[in-house]
């Protein structure tokens, strides 16, 4: 069992891991391939570097028009998304459990604001996190740890950060090296949806979705 009597602050990465967007991307991003007559996405996506935010490998993809096509992607994405988005089983359970304990909530995402902000609208409207930072708002995007001592900048001093004290939570390898830089406790959620997990880690705790994370609080439900 999760020992949380010293746990201060969880800090959850949004996108496959409090929320199921991947199907909004996808329809999103082959909508606007097709208009520019580029392969689907599984054959594009070969291209994206892992240590960049889905939006920074747009020039990657793109080229000179990497600003045109990510506005016409940011565009139908919005316009999708409200029929697509959903959370996962258990989630909004355990963001309450520890809630209710005294640790603060944050979000810490590479993607765009107005995105994750329309999605938590529909999705935790009743949830309260006490920060929440997208990306290049921090001095650095994950897995820089400077995104993690942008977030707790108010509450907590980098130097003061232990694995008891704050948790990350994430389902990719950018979440746990952003944790493991930033000396936190790393947690790993499911699979990667680019399927680069990487090899396993003794630093790393890892679970196979919610219900067993929230169990292994010693919740007993």
């Amino acid at each position: 069992m999760l020992d949380i009597s010293k746990l201060k602050y969880a800090l959850f990465d949004w996108d496959n891991t409090l929320v199921e967007s991947r199907s909004s991307l996808t329809t999103a991003i082959n909508e606007v391939l097709a208009a520019y007559h580029l392969p689907c996405w599984d054959k594009v996506k070969k291209l994206r570097d892992g240590s960049l935010s889905f939006k920074d490998n747009f020039p990657l993809i793109f080229g000179k028009i990497a600003e045109e096509a990510y506005t016409r992607y940011r565009d139908i994405y919005l316009r999708i998304m409200p029929t697509k988005i959903k959370t996962f089983p258990y989630v909004v359970k355990l963001l309450t459990y520890l809630s209710a304990r005294g640790i603060q909530l944050y979000i810490i995402s590479n993607k765009e604001r107005i995105l994750l902000e329309k999605e938590k609208e529909l999705l935790f409207p009743k949830v309260y996190f006490r920060k929440i930072v997208c990306g290049h708002e921090a001095p650095a995007d994950k897995p820089s740890p400077e995104h993690i001592y942008y977030a707790l900048e108010e509450d907590m001093l980098p130097q003061k950060i232990t694995p008891e004290t704050v948790w990350v939570i994430g389902d990719s390898p950018l979440d746990s090296q952003a944790a493991l830089n930033a000396h936190a406790q790393a947690i790993r959620i499911g699979r990667s949806i680019w399927g680069d997990e990487g090899e396993p880690n003794s630093q790393i705790i890892y679970f196979n979705d919610f219900k067993d994370f929230y169990q292994n609080l010693g919740t007993n439900t």
